[in-house]
């Protein structure tokens, strides 16, 4: 076995399955899924740390959110083999790599060029078919592509993300961390009837997307 291998199963028995991740099919995904094939070189000794790993290079701050919160995030979205899906802000690609082994379709988009066309790279090179992703900003989506049975955020908002809600297919749900108030939370937001409906699922902190940060209040 080698090194990686060893550290992911380390990742998913000692921070993901003690975190109260049973579902066996985000278990399996993040037991195939080489973590490190989405950090840049220099770093991949750290791509199975329980840290929100920073993979940008040069510009804003990008990171693959902690694995823990990754595998909560999924098995709270509970995503079907024929659902449709879209990753918002997704770096370099590994949730939404981690995405397309639980979905039928999956869309990612990126706001930073350079790193969506990485993702694209690394999906390829593992035989991902299922996903693409697109340079796009955090609050736009893809309204083309969709709508879609499940949003998830690689990441916090601290707004309401109004333009990916509209996107929602009926019976949709959006899962990710709301930093609206404090402590922020992990939430899943369903579209029922034309209705939004919020819920929190569990305390948790992750860097907040580009686009999404709340608008700075004028201090006299």
């Amino acid at each position: 076995m080698s090194v990686f291998s060893t550290a992911r199963l380390k990742m998913v028995d000692g921070q993901v399955r003690t975190s109260d991740v049973t579902d066996r099919r985000v278990l399996d995904a993040m037991l195939t899924v080489p973590r490190e094939a989405f950090v840049p070189a220099s770093r991949q000794a750290l791509a199975y740390l329980d840290l929100d790993l920073d993979v940008s290079e040069g510009g804003a701050k990008r990171f693959l959110i902690k694995p823990q919160l990754t595998g909560k995030l999924l098995q709270a979205a509970e995503i079907g083999e024929d659902d449709d899906v879209l990753v918002v802000g997704c770096a370099t690609g590994y949730l939404a790599a981690l995405t397309a082994r639980l979905a039928r379709k999956v869309i990612a988009t990126e706001c930073d060029s350079g790193l969506a066309a990485k993702a694209n790279d690394a999906f390829a090179a593992l035989g991902l078919a299922n996903v693409a992703c697109k340079a796009a900003a955090c609050t736009e989506g893809d309204a083309a592509a969709g709508p879609y049975d499940v949003i998830v955020l690689n990441g916090a908002t601290e707004v309401t993300p109004a333009g990916l809600l509209g996107q929602l297919k009926e019976g949709g749900r959006l899962v990710g961390v709301s930093a609206e108030s404090r402590p922020p939370r992990a939430m899943i937001v369903t579209h029922t009837h034309g209705e939004f409906g919020h819920r929190a699922l569990f305390d948790a902190a992750a860097p907040v997307l580009p686009g999404l940060e709340r608008a700075a209040a004028f201090v006299f």
